[in-house]
């Protein structure tokens, strides 16, 4: 009898193992294009190995964060280290990043001229409210002459560090996800890649000028100090930082979205 019953007992531990095994779940917070897009590609491969995602879509910047930092959810995927370095700043978090997965060239759109230098004096151009990505607007336009900065360098310049504006061109701080549906109220729009490709814009095609492939601008893994390490974030990190995400993103976002590892 002992010796028919102990085969039984281990093939129900082993199942139970392999059960708790493919159980094991990790809740990602991540805006819609292309965040969603890259997590859904490598969830049925991580599925194979074990972790199921549970990937959460949201519309904005701020809830990703907040949801993490209460134990809502277990990690993000939406946001570079300048605005996460912020939003720790001004919310009291200690969020941290886990690795670089990708770069969205941030670039400048416009319904009414075809090139940057057409833009007439008094021009209204519309930036981000968020301090990090408003001071990313700005050195861009300093960098591609329409304004001069105090600092050209600084990443948190602000509409108060316009050293020059020869055109008197008008700001309008907007919250980043309205930036396209704003676009026939405005001369020029200040969009992140993410918001862009949401409103069918091809960057590479339709904005007037863009950053290059090496903006330091990463979008980020990003957790908490107590779950950074986990073998689950992990496994997300090594499916993220793989050849074939690298293929799928050079594959489907033609150069609007591009490999950060």
């Amino acid at each position: 009898m002992k010796s028919r019953i102990s085969p039984l007992f281990a093939a129900l531990f082993a199942f139970a193992a392999f059960s708790a095994h493919a159980e094991s779940k990790l809740s990602v917070a991540a805006t819609a294009v292309p965040h969603a897009e890259i997590l859904e590609h490598v969830k049925p491969a991580l599925a194979k190995d074990g972790l199921v995602l549970d990937i959460k879509v949201f519309t904005d910047y701020v809830q990703p964060n907040v949801q993490v930092a209460e134990k809502k959810i277990d990690v993000n995927y939406f946001q570079h280290q300048p605005y996460l370095d912020e939003f720790n700043k001004a919310k009291g978090t200690h969020l941290v990043a886990v690795a670089p997965i990708h770069v969205e060239p941030y670039g400048a759109y416009s319904k009414k001229v075809k090139k940057a230098a057409d833009l007439p004096n008094g021009a209204t151009i519309a930036i981000p409210n968020d301090p990090s990505n408003a001071g990313r607007a700005l050195v861009l336009l300093e960098q591609n002459g329409l304004i001069k900065l105090k600092d050209a360098h600084n990443i948190l310049s602000t509409v108060k560090d316009i050293a020059e504006n020869k055109k008197s061109f008008k700001f309008k701080e907007l919250e980043a996800a309205t930036l396209p549906r704003v676009l026939d109220q405005v001369d020029l729009a200040l969009i992140n890649t993410n918001y862009a490709l949401e409103a069918k814009l091809v960057p590479t095609r339709d904005a007037l000028f863009i950053e290059n492939a090496n903006s330091p601008y990463a979008n980020l893994i990003v957790a908490r100090p107590d779950n950074k390490d986990s073998a689950d974030v992990k496994k997300l990190v090594k499916a993220l930082q793989s050849a074939d995400v690298k293929q799928f993103i050079e594959t489907k976002y033609k150069g609007a979205v591009v490999p950060a590892f």
